[in-house]
């Protein structure tokens, strides 16, 4: 199968040739296509994969192309990981909402909002040149907001898009292992997880017919072992009953996330643009040194995640530091997609799939009619919950209805995220407006006129996506 990555430059595609070359993936792909807009950093990337030490499978012959028709012709599969603006647009992104004094972050609040808007027009570009070129092809996206993102392509790919992301899963597995019952691999049987992208709650975890998570909820030395378990204070999480992904630390702690942040001499998004500004140009130039170069960026990199998060002079897990997340996650789809067996996988997804047809043109062995995986969310949006994947897609697992206040909130992004699919989709400034508002770390009509203008002067696209006002 030909894999095409759209972002090809990005920083962590070197994962994803790492798991394509050795272990459990190895075969999977014979040949790979690197797509990116910025040809310097096509370079620098192909020189890290040349240079990667040799995996246990034989290596996957690479091509790098600026031609985005030219990379989708005969793709079988496309990931996408795209970031128009690169990593100044996510600087600004977050210096805005911050300089109004709301919480500054890549996905989560109002420079979530932001990087949908100025994304989904890309994606629905590359969307749209994917029935062209490649009609038959999958797209994986992990380009982020993934739930936004994801949901705007549906009318266009239908069953052929999903969403991934590995904070969940990831949160998943470590729980498991606190709890001392590890998951088999590829199997969510007696899993309890509903949410949005990097908005979820982990509510059950089954062994042998009974449920575990509520011992771990009480014991705090098992808690503090992992590091979604010391976000929260364990009476917290023992009154919730349940685990947040760990990106609701930024909605129960807002007022600590938000004054940690401030108090960080550069924001996440400065540390990684000045990282990547120096480091690109020598990794390029760095020869058959140039995945050492990587990898200790990479780690540097990982290091500093959520930071805002931690005690001064914590540090994180040795596992989270070693990476295989979300490339992991990505390639077993692809592998399920591929026909080589089914699997269980955490992603997002249509919250009832359509019995019958699709975008894509008629199915096969899709239910008669199937009830929403998430009761209280819309059947046609999508949702992040346990999903089993075969060759014909992704299906959505019956989850449990989500409390009362988890429901609400999960209702009130949710009808943030459609109004940013329509603002970035129909050109309906007023619907951006409506979502800047709506959302709950703003929850102000005069905030989201300063953020909507703010992200207009740093962003000019902006102001050329939206339509004329009527008479």
């Amino acid at each position: 199968m030909r894999l095409l990555i759209a972002g090809g430059g990005g920083f962590r595609v070197p994962l994803i040739y790492r798991a394509l070359v050795s272990g459990r993936f190895a075969g999977l792909v014979t040949g790979l296509v690197l797509h990116d807009v910025d040809p310097a950093r096509l370079k620098a990337v192909t020189a890290v994969l040349h240079s990667m030490p040799a995996g246990s499978g034989a290596r996957v012959p690479v091509h790098a192309t600026t031609d985005l028709p030219q990379a989708l012709a005969g793709a079988g599969m496309v990931f996408a990981a795209i970031r128009p603006g690169g990593t100044a647009g996510r600087v600004a992104d977050e210096k805005v909402a911050q300089g109004l004094g709301l919480l500054g972050q890549e996905t989560t609040g109002p420079g979530g909002i932001s990087y949908a808007l100025r994304t989904i027009p890309h994606m629905l570009n590359l969307a749209r040149l994917m029935k062209e070129h490649c009609p038959g092809a999958w797209l994986i996206n992990f380009t982020n907001p993934a739930g936004m993102v994801t949901e705007a392509l549906l009318p266009v790919l239908g069953r052929k898009v999903l969403g991934i992301c590995d904070s969940a899963g990831g949160l998943v597995q470590r729980a498991a292992r606190a709890a001392g019952v590890p998951l088999p691999e590829g199997r969510l049987d007696g899993v309890g997880y509903y949410g949005l992208n990097h908005l979820g709650w982990l509510y059950r975890l089954e062994s042998g017919g009974q449920d575990v998570l509520p011992r771990l909820l009480a014991d705090p030395a098992a808690l503090a072992s992992f590091e979604e378990g010391r976000l929260f204070p364990q009476p917290f999480l023992a009154g919730l009953g349940a685990l947040p992904n760990e990106y609701l630390y930024y909605y129960y702690r807002q007022d600590a996330a938000r004054e940690a942040m401030r108090a960080m001499a550069r924001t996440r998004g400065e540390t990684i643009h000045s990282q990547q500004e120096e480091l690109y140009p020598r990794l390029a130039a760095a020869g058959a040194g140039a995945f050492r170069l990587w990898e200790e960026a990479r780690r540097s990199r990982e290091e500093g995640y959520l930071a805002e998060a931690r005690n001064r002079g914590e540090e994180r897990d040795e596992a989270d530091l070693a990476g295989g997340g979300y490339e992991r996650v990505a390639l077993a789809a692809m592998r399920a997609l591929s026909g080589t067996g089914d699997t269980q996988l955490i992603l997002n997804t249509r919250n009832s799939p359509v019995p019958g047809t699709d975008a894509a043109g008629p199915t096969t062995a899709r239910p008669a009619a199937a009830e929403p995986a998430l009761p209280g969310l819309p059947a046609d949006a999508v949702v992040e919950v346990p999903c089993t994947v075969t060759a014909d897609g992704t299906l959505p697992l019956p989850q449990q209805a989500p409390p009362g206040p988890q429901l609400g909130l999960l209702r009130q992004v949710k009808q943030v995220e459609r109004l940013t699919v329509r603002a970035a989709v129909e050109g309906d400034r007023g619907a951006a407006l409506a979502a800047f508002a709506g959302h709950p770390l703003v929850a102000s009509e005069d905030l989201a006129q300063a953020l909507l203008e703010g992200y207009e002067r740093e962003f000019p696209a902006l102001r050329r996506l939206w339509r004329p006002a009527g008479p």
